[in-house]
């Protein structure tokens, strides 16, 4: 217990799946969370679910002044800020001769856009006192898909743009570090809305856990409790890494 006490830490995409798994344990480990989604209602009502020391904010993560805005609050109300674990993502169905250029761009907005956005907006309240940011992939960033060209490019580019703010950052000697999160396939409510949107959930599903060496998928808090660590000080010689949490999928 504690591993994470009194830390402020900003969490976007909240409302649900890992967002809402990693909240939940952060906040087991004594964190004052922030959580943003575009998902107002639902946004609201995990806030109310998790209790303990958390606020939800509306946030539309592709937007830069909701951005800022999102950040003077923070530096108002708390005075610092400790983690920013940027998670929000979409994922985008289709190969190249499917996939539309307005889907595409969307993916890249959602997906690595807003971490840019994230990192450039809260860097200077971090680098005042230090910390940690978590930028979320995906085991998708390795291994690839005819049908996700958009989806694997786009969390592709994530490891590489975190090593980037990681360097820049050890060479100003903030104190703050950058790591990557490289998920493979979690059961999420969005992974269950997929499968039983198929014409053979059973078979999709079981398609889905073999698709991992360990012949299984992989559940939120395998997720969670890697968050708890790169939040916590004891990955303080952690940074520009990319941690692959997949069952051997990206092997």
């Amino acid at each position: 217990m504690g591993r994470v006490q009194d830390k402020i830490i900003l969490l976007t995409g909240g409302a649900m799946g890992l967002g809402k798994a990693g909240a939940k344990r952060l906040l087991s480990e004594g964190a004052k969370l922030v959580i943003t989604d575009h998902e107002a209602d639902v946004g609201r009502k995990t806030a109310e679910e998790l209790g303990g020391p958390v606020e939800f904010l509306e946030q539309d993560v592709t937007d830069p002044d909701r951005w800022s805005e999102v950040m003077d609050h923070i530096e108002k109300k708390y005075g610092r800020l400790d983690v920013l674990i940027n998670n929000a993502a979409v994922t985008v169905f289709g190969s190249i001769a499917d996939v539309s250029y307005q889907d595409f761009r969307r993916c890249y907005q959602v997906d690595v856009d807003s971490i840019f956005l994230g990192c450039k907006a809260a860097l200077p309240l971090m680098a005042k006192t230090g910390g940690s940011i978590i930028n979320l992939s995906s085991a998708a960033a390795i291994n690839a898909s005819a049908d996700l060209v958009a989806y694997n490019s786009a969390k592709a580019a994530i490891p590489m743009l975190t090593k980037s703010i990681a360097l820049h950052c050890a060479r100003d000697k903030n104190g703050v570090r950058v790591n990557a999160v490289l998920p493979g396939t979690i059961m999420t409510p969005n992974v269950r809305s997929v499968i039983d949107g198929t014409p053979d959930p059973a078979t999709t599903e079981q398609q889905f856990a073999l698709a991992q060496p360990v012949g299984h998928m992989g559940e939120p808090d395998d997720i969670a409790h890697l968050l708890v660590y790169l939040a916590s000080d004891e990955s303080k010689f952690a940074t520009g890494a990319a941690f692959a949490v997949d069952g051997g999928l990206s092997i």
